[in-house]
């Protein structure tokens, strides 16, 4: 494993906050295959993010910005200032995404929790509902 070594040219605060991205981890989108469902729990909402390739993304889950799927450009992720870690989604830091119908970047809450998001086959809903006799 190739330890992070702060680099001169940048601010301590800097330097800081990519070791820390180190620490609590994240995934960088390259990292993922197109049709990779993730979970995204910020502070305050549960945003689901399928990837298509690149940094283009099906995003839901706020109220108000994406209540339903929509097409986005995931940009990264941020300390909440203006230096972005580029196709990272992170702990602890905040997701950055460009809307068609917003002209500036959302920015969410603070990243809680990234998981891969797996739906249960079929089959298996099937069968659930079959047993429990929901239709």
């Amino acid at each position: 494993m190739c330890m992070f070594t702060p680099h001169p040219n940048l601010s301590d605060k800097v330097n800081g906050g990519i070791i820390q991205s180190e620490i609590e981890g994240g995934v960088f989108l390259h990292d993922l295959p197109p049709s990779t469902v993730l979970e995204i729990q910020t502070m305050h909402h549960c945003y689901r993010a399928v990837l298509l390739g690149g940094s283009d993304a099906m995003i839901s889950g706020h109220p108000e910005f994406c209540p339903e799927p929509v097409l986005v450009a995931i940009a990264g992720s941020t300390w909440g200032g203006s230096m972005l870690k580029l196709q990272f989604v992170g702990r602890g830091m905040h997701l950055e995404f460009h809307h068609p119908e917003y002209p500036t970047p959302i920015v969410t809450s603070a990243i809680q929790d990234i998981r891969d998001y797996q739906q249960p086959p079929a089959v298996q809903v099937e069968t659930w509902r079959t047993n429990t006799g929901i239709a």
